[in-house]
């Protein structure tokens, strides 16, 4: 039988800086086989981890992967865990390189650490006056001070309305333009021009909705997620578990349609009968949301959004 893991019981997980979301929900859905090879794609702050390798025994094996130095150097000793610095976009090719071919589950939680929102110096929070970096990989050369300073006005807007959802996108990108002929470099000075487009009585979501948009594009992170999906078809065993939590309807609405479709585009392809030629069963018809109870403890895990499939088994087995 499964174990239930209950959440009094992450006082006892050690290096622990972020409240892992969903965990039962998400370590049911994987349906954990004790001698199984894992993935999570998102080591973070290990919570997720460490309940994976509460349900595997000697044999079994966990692959995690983080892009963040801070989040390499949280992780805890374990023989049967292996450690990735590299994001989760390049999954096949690293874990090829472990000799690994196929994996029985994969986890991804595709929300920023508690930890990256509570350091001052990495620009994700809007409570200090920090450099605008934003980077999860800080190996990287672009941050958000690069995007805010070099970025033309229509890229701008671009990035503002299609990752931020923000109605007046043009409006902001042209104080922006407008505003860093002095550069700006820092989370005070952004916040100050946005202040001049926020609506009222809006002003946390506003700001919420901009620094994801900057976040995003900094991490090219709907890309990250399009390979780990697409991948994931190769590698997952058949009746392996793709297990995905997201924060805001873009990533939302990819995994859905992936899920569903086995595509990107979302087209359902069929047989001759009619039947549709799908890679993945749905194990979760809708997305799974935590509990009030859950929301009551970790705020940041309101907006969380659980789908779960399991890869289909090959006709004639």
């Amino acid at each position: 039988m499964m174990l239930q893991i209950k959440f009094l019981e992450m006082e006892k997980f050690t290096n622990i800086y972020h409240n892992p979301v969903l965990l039962n929900e998400s370590i049911k859905g994987l349906n954990i086989n004790p001698s199984g090879i894992y993935v999570d794609a998102t080591f973070g702050s290990g919570g997720h981890s460490q309940a994976i390798l509460q349900h595997l025994d000697k044999d079994g094996r966990l692959y995690a992967f983080d892009q963040d130095a801070d989040a390499i150097a949280n992780k805890m000793e374990d023989k049967r865990l292996t450690m990735i610095h590299a994001n989760f976009q390049h999954i096949k090719k690293f874990l090829r390189l472990h000799n690994v071919n196929s994996v029985d589950g994969i986890l991804a939680d595709l929300g920023v650490s508690s930890h990256q929102f509570d350091s001052e110096d990495r620009g994700f929070s809007t409570r200090w006056n920090s450099h605008l970096d934003m980077r999860m990989d800080r190996r990287k050369e672009t941050t958000a001070e690069i995007i805010i300073n070099n970025y033309e006005q229509e890229d701008l807007k671009r990035i503002f309305r299609t990752y931020g959802e923000i109605d007046n996108a043009n409006k902001l990108a042209r104080l922006i333009v407008e505003n860093r002929k002095d550069k700006i470099t820092h989370t005070q000075q952004l916040n100050e021009i946005i202040a001049l487009c926020i609506p009222k009585h809006k002003e946390n979501k506003y700001l919420a909705q901009v620094y994801q948009a900057l976040r995003i594009e900094v991490n090219k992170e709907l890309e990250a997620l399009k390979g780990l999906l697409l991948q994931s078809k190769d590698i997952l065993k058949e009746k392996g578990r793709l297990v995905i939590i997201s924060y805001h309807s873009l990533e939302d609405r990819m995994v859905k349609q992936f899920m569903r479709s086995g595509n990107l585009e979302d087209k359902i392809e069929k047989d001759f009968y009619g039947n549709p030629l799908t890679p993945f069963v749905l194990i979760s018809k809708k997305a799974i949301v935590p509990s009030e109870e859950e929301i009551r403890r970790n705020s940041r895990s309101r907006s969380a959004k659980l789908r779960i499939a399991e890869k289909k088994e090959e006709h004639g087995k």
